[in-house]
């Protein structure tokens, strides 16, 4: 038998919470009216990056119908036909990130319940 330890496995690094709490915060707080399109454009990807990360979680949707219906509505959201195209009016891109923020932080309360780490 060897002494080496194994690496731990990048992918069963914990999700981190604050930063996914802190980052569809930041989102739902963003105006129409003071936020450019850029703004927008920056933070959507990365919100949409979230939700995929607590998609891969194991949640217990074959259990559970409201974390179910969650994921139903997770996946049909970042279905790309979905998305609004690069030409869709700025109120589009900016309803799209909010609904993904929005989404994403109720699945993130789902995720601190299960695995203990407190709800943000």
């Amino acid at each position: 038998m060897s002494d080496r330890q194994e690496a731990p496995n990048v992918d069963d690094a914990p999700i981190d919470v604050e930063l996914i709490g802190d980052s569809t915060e930041t989102a739902l707080v963003m105006r129409l009216g003071t936020s450019t399109r850029e703004d927008i454009n920056k933070r959507t990807p990365i919100l949409v990056g979230h939700l995929q990360l607590l998609l891969a979680e194991e949640l217990g949707a074959d259990e559970d119908e409201t974390v179910r219906l969650l994921f139903h509505e997770a996946y049909k959201l970042l279905d790309l036909k979905a998305r609004p195209a690069p030409d869709a009016t700025t109120f589009a891109a900016y309803m799209f990130m909010r609904e993904v923020a929005s989404l994403t932080r109720r699945i993130l309360r789902v995720y601190a319940q299960r695995s203990g780490t407190g709800v943000p």
